[in-house]
């Protein structure tokens, strides 16, 4: 804190109470200036509460100013700033409310016992009503972050729940949130408060800065709003007004950008209505939010694992089954050979004791429709099973018959390389599944290799979706898992050709990412350049995952879906999708095969040496390597 001469003229000055060394005349004098302090109308308030803003964020469990009164103090300022708009105006008092509702989260954000003493205190009435936007998308953020926290803990969420429009703001501010900071703020450059470009860069940027942390601000809102809804969706009670289709509906479209990474945003929130019955009914019958879970659970998302949670819930579940069962069961039949994700041992085994589950609670069914649905499902789902037995049957074989199982599986794969240098596509594509039937399941690197051949094919053969599905089961094979750089790069295309753009740039991203976490000297970024195709990909998916897209298009910045080029004012042609993997053929078949005439050679041979990075790692890296692309944003 700022040092104050010795003969300051303000009588009680907050600072000069901070210098005083005798501790019983030291609280003695903050309980008094804590009690003064919302009744006084001095210039100058907005420099102590600053400096307890920031002591509240450096030293959050420190008890002394919760024991002295300061959530009482905070809430009396927030509601003087509410009910007193000529004291809000003078001088610097505007910052006076987002300082008091900030302190208020800071302190209650890890201690409980802290929590209780703030709702004693009364703050949630005046938290409520900054959350209604009584004054601007900045105080709601820092209100909702508070209540947050606050709903977060057994004994004081009941205070939460008792204010009935908690929930509702909530949700009406997660979905609202990006379009209120675009039209009230990042839209007009010259019409911005003054107030909120000082918070936002702390005096330290200009329009550029304001504008990023603008895009942050924004995406914590909405992810904290979230975060606040999922307090109430532990109880079973609110899961009717949380679970509305339009809702709903937007959740997996809520994922907080590339700005939040820790925010498990709209999936934690799926997650927690899905672990709950009444919570999966209403997700079943929403066909968009089953599709955006699989998409998830075949992603590079840190959050994969929610989406699969999810999947794994709806198809236990005999009530949801049937309903989810045509599109989350072939995602989870791809997902099936994963062997650890995080903290989950064995997660493929327990998708295939899901699966087996699901069909023995569906029996034969009724109803042509339904027969049929299961007849194919069963089909799969025994593909699956039947796999697990031949590796059973393999742990058995003399090793001389598994060799000439591998070398069998070896030439038809060299036949596919050959048909696919030669422009026979479909051939190859054929041949490297006939690969795939003789070459033994303990061998997961030939596999690899083989899936995402197959998954090369299918790109080049338009067919993104079985891109996707090969390029899963290669990824899932792998080890580490989901680290496989060509299949990466496979996926990233086939979801760009769905105009799937989040799944697309983080497959590519983690490409990136892959590229320059080898040893290998043909795969690592020389001189940190990143490759023409990748970098043109992940701009091209950065425009069109952009948080404000939409909030843009709706007021007029941009024109139509094509137009994502003039999001950022610059015109670029990403209209076509270029690969990142040459042929083989050269080093007798021994490595995966590419593109031949079919794409674009862009690089080397890619070989798979790499450790998994972290999620903070990986987007560090990204910024890094990808500063170019960021320049032009």
């Amino acid at each position: 804190m700022e040092k104050v001469p010795s003969d300051c003229p303000y009588p009680g000055c907050f600072f000069c109470v901070m210098k005083e060394g005798n501790p019983n005349k030291r609280r003695a004098s903050i309980l008094k200036f804590f009690r003064e302090l919302p009744s006084q109308d001095d210039d100058g308030q907005v420099l102590p509460i600053s400096g307890l803003w920031n002591t509240a964020m450096a030293h959050p469990n420190d008890p002394e100013f919760v024991e002295l009164g300061i959530f009482e103090c905070m809430a009396a300022l927030i509601w003087k700033g509410l009910k007193n708009r000529r004291w809000l105006s003078h001088d610097q008092n505007i910052y006076i409310p987002y300082y008091a509702a900030h302190i208020i989260g800071s302190y209650t954000m890890n201690m409980e016992e802290f929590a209780e003493t703030a709702v004693h205190a009364g703050v949630i009435p005046p938290l409520v009503e900054l959350l209604r936007g009584r004054l601007t998308w900045v105080e709601q953020r820092v209100a909702v972050r508070a209540l947050g926290h606050l709903g977060t803990y057994a004994s004081t969420f009941p205070a939460i729940a008792a204010h009935g429009e908690i929930l509702e703001l909530s949700i009406q501010l997660a979905m609202s949130s990006l379009e209120i900071v675009y039209s009230h703020f990042y839209q007009h450059v010259d019409r911005r408060i003054g107030y909120h470009c000082d918070l936002l860069t702390r005096g330290m940027g200009g329009v550029e800065m304001e504008s990023r942390k603008a895009e942050e601000w924004a995406s914590q809102l909405q992810c904290w709003s979230l975060q606040l809804i999922n307090c109430f969706a532990f109880k079973h009670e609110f899961l009717s007004t949380i679970c509305k289709p339009d809702f709903l509906a937007k959740l997996p479209g809520m994922w907080g950008g590339l700005v939040n990474e820790t925010s498990p945003a709209g999936i934690g929130l799926l997650r927690t209505i899905c672990h709950h019955k009444l919570g999966r009914g209403p997700v079943a019958s929403c066909t968009g939010v089953i599709e955006a879970l699989c998409n998830i659970a075949r992603s590079s998302d840190d959050w994969q694992y929610m989406a699969i949670d999810c999947l794994l819930w709806l198809v236990q579940d005999p009530s949801t089954c049937l309903k989810v069962m045509e599109k989350a069961v072939p995602a989870l039949i791809d997902l099936s050979e994963i062997s650890t994700l995080g903290d989950r041992k064995k997660l493929g085994d327990s998708i295939v004791n899901v699966l087996e589950e699901c069909i023995q609670s569906q029996g034969t069914g009724t109803g042509t429709g339904r027969n049929s649905l299961i007849a194919r499902t069963k089909e799969q789902i025994e593909g699956v099973v039947h796999s697990r037995q031949r590796l059973k049957w393999e742990k058995g074989m003399p090793k001389e018959d598994l060799h000439i199982k591998q070398a069998a599986s070896l030439v038809v794969k060299l036949e596919g390389n050959s048909l696919f240098s030669a422009g026979n596509i479909s051939g190859a594509a054929a041949k490297y599944s006939e690969a795939l039937s003789l070459c033994p399941v303990r061998s997961k690197k030939e596999r690899v290799v083989l899936h995402s051949n197959r998954a090369q094919c299918y790109l080049l053969l338009q067919q993104p979706l079985a891109a996707i599905s090969d390029a899963t089961r290669a990824l899932s094979l792998h080890n580490p898992v989901n680290r496989h750089a060509k299949s990466l790069w496979r996926r990233a295309q086939a979801y760009d050709m769905l105009g799937l753009a989040k799944e697309s740039l983080l497959d590519a991203i983690l490409f990136i990412n892959e590229c320059s976490q080898s040893n290998d000297p043909d795969l690592s970024l020389r001189q940190n350049k990143v490759p023409d195709y990748a970098e043109r990909l992940v701009k091209k998916q950065m425009r069109a995952a952009w948080l404000f897209k939409e909030a843009a298009i709706k007021h007029g910045k941009v024109h139509g879906e094509d137009a994502t080029g003039d999001l950022y004012g610059q015109d670029t042609d990403d209209s076509e999708w270029e690969t990142a993997s040459d042929s083989d053929v050269g080093n007798g078949g021994r490595d995966e095969m590419g593109d031949g005439d079919y794409g674009r050679r862009r690089s080397d041979e890619r070989k798979e040496k790499y450790d998994r990075p972290s999620a903070k790692d990986m987007k560090q890296a990204h910024k890094a390597q990808v500063q170019l692309a960021d320049n032009d944003l």
